[in-house]
């Protein structure tokens, strides 16, 4: 299948943006906990934290936007209309673009919720 201008989409760009999303996961929780964790200046304000959680919150959104971008150009370029659901070669291709469309919107609602505590909460209480 020959696809002009275009990537050609694995489960590897299907997954990308999921994994964003966890590892900014991560580096949140392990930020705030590191900050946190020894309890004895709960009322003192974590800046560092919440600007190191702000930049990496920023970075991420930038790379699912670039991914869901890509995603949602490719797909559109294909028609983007559903149903995917033929035993073709493009038709799976435009269900991985979509999928991946799908999985990148999820994503970047997920990052935006998971670094709300940090944009919320000043202290470690």
């Amino acid at each position: 299948m020959e696809l002009p201008n275009q990537t050609r989409d694995t489960l590897w760009t299907l997954i990308a943006t999921p994994t964003i999303w966890a590892l900014h996961f991560l580096f949140c929780y392990v930020v705030a906990a590191y900050d946190c964790a020894p309890n004895a200046r709960i009322f003192q304000t974590i800046e560092g934290t919440r600007i190191a959680i702000a930049v990496a919150t920023i970075v991420s959104l930038a790379a699912i936007a670039a991914i869901g971008w890509r995603a949602f150009r490719e797909w559109r370029a294909g028609e983007g209309k559903s149903p995917h659901s033929a035993d073709t070669a493009e038709d799976r291709e435009r269900f991985m673009e979509f999928s991946s469309l799908l999985l990148a919107a999820l994503s970047f609602v997920a990052v935006t919720f998971g670094a709300m505590p940090a944009l919320v909460f000043v202290d470690c209480r």
